[in-house]
């Protein structure tokens, strides 16, 4: 096999960015049938072009007597980085898939699942703790819950017998999509047949080895990762071999190196994927795998310091474009920054993160109970939320929509006013709960104090600037008002 590799020299289509609604629209069956939820063909095929809505969005695209546009459209819309399934059913993951290099280009899809280790030297008490454990890892991050996603099952003893078993006792007991981490075929055989249906990912595809890994991929219709760790082109005559061979879902580990070697492992990690968003290179235009796992290969150094190391680095590979990360610790400490970074990074930058507006109560309120007001911004929200319920306080909670700003953004901004408030009041039936006309604003809005109390009618009690501070304020303010 020939291990090198020419760049590509010329654009093979359109960016995302280059797309418009009449190139989408000129597609569509153009029956303006509204079944798709919106108005016309035309406002569907723009909310298509901005990421809003996908094709599968239109049933009359599906039916066979459009069958050439959908096939096109496909096409057109395919991202420049293939989107691959692991595992099958509703915790099936999607890597890839990604249209873009920069997130305030477009926005980013399908976020980076997280594997977690084990291997088949563990006893079975071992085994079985841990994999539990990483089923059930979960945080409620701002009304989201944030979870581990798969489990890389790691061949240490070089035993088919033993690689086997470990991968049928996994699989007996999650549901999660499983990696399976072997270099030799045979070994790879053996725990493929324990799970035959499920369509693990394989990894992985060497030099060496790429064409009974290959074979194993397509007999068992699995996904397969190739590795060529800081050779990239290498790594490109490898995945120019398995797709001539009939390979299609591939993954790519081009090696992951922590410490001296971060800054080379991210340079290559950005190489790669600018090729593929902006130069269309269809041999780099699969999803990349990183491992911080590689962090504990190391020599003898204190387990904290390697998770340091592990959580940096795989903070790294996230912001720089990791698709998929296998890694070791299960401390919170090193897995909730990158569950919390993943899902801010994969939030769509153009819609503040919000929740519904309205009126919320808490505890058992009754007609003399406080009466407080924020915004629809989630952060903000579900930490006054939090705090109020850490305080065990019996109150209502006005949420404004401010468009998902925050209290003084929303300021700022004009979105957060007397006038809001008092829609607001009117809007939810406030005064119908309460026998007061005693509102509590967040200290962050205290200057729309005096004009707020001229608009609405109701006396206005400026709130503590950190929601921290509401258990005190209402014990010690309230109890005096009331």
């Amino acid at each position: 096999m020939s291990t090198t590799g020419t760049l590509p020299g010329k654009k093979a289509k359109k960016s995302i960015r280059e797309i418009s609604p009449i190139d989408v629209y000129s597609l569509l069956p153009r029956t303006n049938c509204k079944e798709c939820g919106e108005s016309n063909c035309m406002a569907f095929a723009t909310r298509v072009v901005n990421g809003e809505l996908t094709l599968s969005a239109c049933p009359p695209l599906h039916t066979i007597e459009y069958s050439k546009e959908h096939e096109s459209l496909s096409a057109l819309m395919a991202p420049p980085v293939r989107a691959v399934t692991i595992g099958t059913g509703e915790p099936a993951v999607i890597v890839g898939g990604k249209y873009v290099l920069q997130r305030h280009e477009f926005t980013y899809h399908n976020p980076t699942p997280v594997a977690i280790d084990v291997n088949d030297l563990m006893t079975d008490d071992e085994l079985l703790a841990r994999v539990r454990q990483i089923s059930g890892f979960s945080y409620n991050y701002i009304g989201r819950t944030l979870k581990l996603n798969a489990v890389a099952v790691r061949s240490c003893s070089g035993d088919p017998g033993l690689f086997g078993a470990a991968v049928k006792k996994v699989a007996a007991v999650t549901d999660l999509p499983l990696i399976l981490c072997a270099l030799d075929p045979v070994v790879m055989a053996a725990g493929l047949s324990e799970i035959r249906e499920q369509r693990p990912l394989i990894y992985a595809a060497t030099e060496q080895n790429w064409k009974a890994m290959a074979d194993l991929a397509l007999e068992f219709h699995a996904p397969l990762a190739v590795f060529a760790p800081q050779d990239l082109p290498l790594l490109r005559s490898l995945v120019r071999t398995l797709l001539a061979y009939g390979v299609t879902d591939l993954v790519l580990d081009p090696g992951t190196v922590s410490e001296g070697g971060l800054a080379q492992t991210i340079s290559t990690f950005t190489a790669i994927r600018t090729l593929a968003c902006r130069q269309f290179d269809e041999l780099s235009g699969f999803p990349l795998m990183g491992v911080p796992l590689t962090v504990w290969t190391g020599g003898e150094i204190s387990e904290d310091v390697l998770k340091w190391r592990e959580a940096t680095t795989a903070s790294m590979l996230l912001s720089r474009y990791s698709d998929l990360l296998i890694m070791h610790s299960l401390d919170g400490w090193v897995l909730l920054p990158q569950l919390i970074w993943r899902f801010n990074l994969y939030s769509d930058p153009r819609k503040p993160v919000s929740v519904e507006a309205g009126v919320k109560a808490f505890g058992r309120p009754d007609r003399d109970s406080p009466v407080l007001i924020t915004t629809n911004y989630a952060l903000t929200y579900f930490t006054v939320e939090s705090d109020i319920k850490a305080a065990n306080i019996d109150c209502y909670l006005i949420v404004t929509d401010t468009g998902g700003l925050s209290v003084e953004s929303a300021v700022a901004g004009r979105y957060f006013t007397a006038d809001a408030i008092a829609s607001a009041l009117k809007e939810y039936g406030v005064g119908d709960l309460v026998n007061h006309k005693t509102l509590i604003i967040p200290g962050l809005s205290a200057r729309l104090s005096g004009e707020t109390e001229e608009t609405t009618g109701w006396k206005i009690l400026v709130g503590p600037k950190d929601s921290s501070g509401i258990a005190v304020y209402i014990r010690e303010r309230w109890s005096a008002e009331s």
